[in-house]
């Protein structure tokens, strides 16, 4: 199993744990964490993710992801396919980053990409660029293949 973890994600973990669905969401990236060192899942990674993670300003939460990202199996670069596919999501409403998130994942035939962003994955469920791809919540995604 491949998966994407945005940066959304990535943050969970670190964000503040008073709110349920924040801390439900928090479990469930750490659930994933743990199963990828224990199973035959895949993290893939990208360029983008490094990218937008160096850009936190808080150097105590960008240094702790940095050592999560270390872990990355695979890290997709930036290529015209995705600059092109990427430009195709965002004429359809997708911000740029996701879209550049999005295709690095189709890129390296993710099986799922995750996200904490409710409008990114609502837009990106129904995408038929992205119809080969599971986007889901990763609370959500967790329930469903337990």
């Amino acid at each position: 199993m491949k998966i994407y973890l945005d940066v959304c994600c990535l943050n969970r973990p670190f964000d503040d744990q008073t709110q349920d669905r924040v801390h439900l969401e928090a479990e469930a990236v750490l659930s994933i964490f743990r199963r990828l060192e224990k199973s035959g899942w895949t993290w893939i990674s990208s360029s983008v993710v490094l990218y937008e993670v160096n850009q936190i300003p808080n150097n105590d939460r960008k240094h702790r992801i940095l050592r999560l990202c270390d872990k990355a199996s695979h890290v997709v670069t930036l290529d015209n396919d995705i600059y092109t596919l990427a430009e195709k999501l965002k004429h359809l409403g997708v911000k740029s980053y996701d879209a550049l998130h999005l295709c690095c994942a189709k890129k390296a035939n993710t099986d799922v990409f995750l996200s904490t962003d409710d409008k990114l994955v609502k837009k990106s469920r129904n995408n038929k660029i992205l119809s080969d791809m599971k986007v889901d919540n990763p609370l959500n995604w967790l329930r469903k293949i337990w």
